[in-house]
């Protein structure tokens, strides 16, 4: 039985062009992940599911194996789910993988420190879950929302808002890490099933480029955070 890494980068993107390979601290932003997920002890093997030519280029320079996503997989109303599942079904027909453990992986969320995978995945094995989330706590966060114009406040009473540590523990889902069993994908068609865990992150880690302005904010981090020297690079290994 296998754990592998499933990296979903179709070549589509209205909010920055070509974001999947965009440059992100000298590295093309799928490397990151990549890397990542090939310096986790506890992966076996890692896939990028793509329909574009070069991004599948760029998976392979880094050492991933690809999977030709099909196009009607691949357009902007297509969920992740889908190019998941159909990854799974090529892993376990063409490559003769029988997989134990997903771990879904997003490109556009690269600020993984060294470990978070693995510890991700022994507090999903640890907690027996058929499905895990990453979070980051929101304790500073005071959410309102509007619709038709009238303002209401969501995760606080405003009328009495009390000390924020007196508030309930509430979180953000980041993005960064998902990990299932394909049991739990093909029975809910979801990444989330019905034993759910969370691994909490750091709140610097929420951040994930889906803009162009986004990118110094990411690449900020990861050189403060030396996230570069946490990796091995295994570019053409």
């Amino acid at each position: 039985m296998h754990t592998v890494a499933i990296i979903p980068a179709r070549g589509g993107s209205k909010g920055l062009k070509n974001k999947n390979i965009y440059p992100v601290a000298g590295k093309p932003l799928l490397a990151w992940t990549i890397l990542q997920a090939h310096s986790s002890k506890r992966i076996d093997r890692v896939f990028v599911s793509t329909d574009n030519p070069e991004i599948a280029a760029v998976a392979r320079e880094y050492g991933a194996e690809v999977i030709e996503r099909p196009q009607e997989l691949s357009g902007d109303k297509a969920s992740s789910e889908s190019a998941v599942l159909h990854a799974v079904g090529v892993i376990e027909a063409d490559y003769g993988l029988s997989i134990n453990t997903i771990v879904f992986l997003q490109a556009t969320s690269p600020l993984r420190n060294s470990g978070d995978i693995d510890r991700a995945v022994e507090l999903f094995e640890r907690d027996g879950a058929d499905s895990l989330i990453s979070v980051t706590r929101a304790d500073d966060l005071t959410i309102w929302e509007s619709r038709e114009g009238k303002w209401s406040s969501l995760n606080f009473d405003y009328r009495n808002r009390g000390m924020r540590q007196d508030r309930p523990a509430q979180f953000i889902e980041n993005g960064s890490i998902y990990i299932f069993t394909p049991e739990t994908l093909k029975t809910f068609n979801n990444r989330i099933g019905a034993r759910l865990s969370a691994y909490e992150m750091e709140f610097w880690q929420t951040w994930e480029i889906d803009t162009i302005e986004e990118i110094d904010l990411i690449e900020f981090y990861l050189y403060k955070k030396n996230l570069a020297g946490q990796v091995a690079d295994l570019k053409n290994p």
